[in-house]
C-alpha cells in the first residue's frame, strides 16, 4: 500500500470510529457499532473472525444538577453513578483517618486533599491497593447519601470513582466549588443525578490468520473509551493501526499464526482480557510475542515503545528495526493497558504509545486532529518489521 493510500485509509478508519461513532464506553450503542465496524474490517481483510461476547453493565446519563445554598453549581456525575435526588449537609474529609472518624451516614461526603489525590480503584480491579479497599469499606459501612469531590489530581483519571459495583451516587465539581464548601461548614447541598445502569453485552473482536507452525504472534488494541471523549489517541488510533496492519501483514506468508485482538473494556470493568483468557488462556505458551498499541500516533508527541518479559535478543531485534524509524524512542515500562494480561503471564510483550503530549487523554479534547496519520504509518512500519523479524525464531528465543 502506497504511503498516501495508507494515510488515507488510516484517516478513514479514525473518522469512522471517533467522529461518526464517537465516544464508545463499554456496552453502549456506540460501543456495539464500533465492534461491528472492526469485525467487518477484519473480514474484509480475509481473516477468520471470532466475536467474544461477555456480560457487562452500560451506563446511561441524562443530567446532573448540584445546588449549594440554592445556587446552581457546575457538576458532572461520575461514570456509573446510580441516580439520586438528595439534599443533605456536607461532611468534608481529606484523609482516611478523617473518613474513619466522621459520621457520614445520610450526609453528602466531600473528598478533598489526599482522598481526592488518586481515584479509588473499582472493587473488582485486581490491581487495587489496601488503600482502595479501606476507602471502599469505610464508604459502604458509613453509607453516605452521596459522594462529591474535585477532579482527581491524577490528570488522566479525573473522577474519584467510576465503579458500577459501588452503589453510592457520586459527582465531580470544580475546585472553586469545593473551596466554597470548605469555607461554609455544615452547608447543605442538593444533588440530583438522572442516570441508570443497564445490563448489556460487550464483545472482543478477534481475527486470525493460521500459519504452518504452533507459534503465534498477537497484535492488539482496545476500542472502548471513557464517557464523553471521542477517544482518538485513546484509542481510536491504536485500533486504526491494528486494522491497517491486519490488511498489510495478513497477505504475507509467515511461519506462525497471526492473531489480531480488538479488546473491549479496557477503560471500565469488566475487562475484555478476562473473557479472552477464559477462552484461550491455556494457549499463552505458544505466543512468540504480544504487541499492544495504545495511545499511538499523537500529533504533538513522540512515538514510544517499551518491553516486558522479553529476552535481550528480542530487544536487540526491536533496536535493529527502530533504526529505520528515528521518531520512535524507548521508554520505561508502563502497565496500564492490555499488554499486561500477557506480560504478567510471562509472554514477551511490547507496548507502543506516545510521550511528550499534553493531557488530553480521557477528555473531550481527544479528537481526530490530535492524531498524525504519518506517525501512525511509522508505527505500522515498525510493527510490521518486528513481526517479519520473528521469522525462524523460537519461543525460547523471545523469552528471557
Amino acid at each position: 500500500m502506497e504511503q498516501d493510500q495508507l494515510e488515507s485509509k488510516l484517516s478513514s478508519h479514525l473518522h469512522r470510529l471517533c467522529v461518526e461513532i464517537g465516544p464508545r464506553p463499554i456496552g453502549s450503542p456506540a460501543n456495539q457499532a464500533a465492534a461491528d465496524y472492526i469485525r467487518d474490517a477484519f473480514r474484509g481483510a480475509g481473516l477468520d473472525v471470532e466475536e467474544q461476547p461477555y456480560a457487562c453493565t452500560a451506563w446511561e446519563h441524562a443530567s446532573t444538577r448540584l445546588d449549594i445554598g440554592g445556587q446552581a453549581v457546575s457538576a458532572s456525575a461520575n461514570a456509573f453513578s446510580p441516580a439520586c435526588d438528595v439534599a443533605a449537609p456536607v461532611v468534608p474529609v481529606s484523609t482516611i483517618a478523617e473518613l474513619a472518624a466522621a459520621d457520614i451516614n445520610g450526609q453528602i461526603t466531600l473528598f478533598y486533599g489526599d482522598l481526592a489525590n488518586n481515584p479509588v480503584a473499582p472493587k473488582s480491579w485486581f490491581l487495587k491497593t489496601e488503600r482502595d479497599d479501606r476507602i471502599i469499606h469505610l464508604l459502604e459501612t458509613g453509607q453516605p447519601a452521596a459522594l462529591i469531590a474535585p477532579p482527581a489530581a491524577t490528570a488522566i483519571y479525573n473522577q474519584v470513582t467510576t465503579d458500577w459495583e459501588l452503589d453510592i451516587p457520586a459527582a465531580t465539581l470544580p475546585a472553586e466549588a469545593v473551596l466554597s464548601l470548605l469555607r461554609r461548614p455544615g452547608a447543605s447541598v442538593h444533588l440530583c443525578i438522572d442516570s441508570r445502569r443497564v445490563p448489556e453485552t460487550a464483545r472482543n473482536i478477534v481475527a486470525r490468520k493460521p500459519g504452518p507452525g504452533a507459534e503465534k504472534v498477537v497484535l492488539m488494541a482496545h476500542f472502548d473509551t471513557k464517557v464523553d471523549t471521542p477517544g482518538a489517541t485513546d484509542n481510536g488510533a491504536g485500533v486504526t493501526a491494528l486494522l491497517c496492519l491486519a490488511e498489510k501483514i495478513s497477505r504475507i506468508d509467515l511461519p506462525f499464526d497471526l492473531e489480531f485482538i480488538a479488546f473491549n473494556g479496557e477503560e471500565y470493568l469488566p475487562i475484555g482480557d478476562d473473557e479472552y483468557l477464559r477462552r484461550g488462556g491455556d494457549d499463552l505458551g505458544h505466543i512468540l510475542a504480544a504487541i499492544n498499541m495504545d495511545g499511538v500516533g499523537a500529533a504533538l508527541g513522540s512515538s514510544s515503545i517499551t518491553s516486558f518479559s522479553a529476552s535481550p535478543a528480542f530487544r536487540r531485534l526491536v533496536d535493529t528495526c527502530m533504526k529505520r524509524f528515528p521518531g520512535v524512542v524507548w521508554v520505561d515500562p508502563w502497565p496500564e493497558s492490555n499488554h499486561t494480561t500477557f506480560a504478567y503471564r510471562g509472554v514477551p510483550s511490547l507496548a507502543l504509545g506516545s510521550v511528550g503530549i499534553r493531557a488530553i487523554t480521557h477528555t473531550p479534547a481527544d479528537t481526530v486532529d490530535q492524531v498524525s496519520p504519518a506517525k501512525l504509518s511509522e508505527i505500522i512500519g515498525l510493527v510490521a518489521d518486528i513481526v517479519d523479524g520473528l521469522r525462524g525464531k523460537s519461543i525460547d528465543w523471545t523469552r528471557p
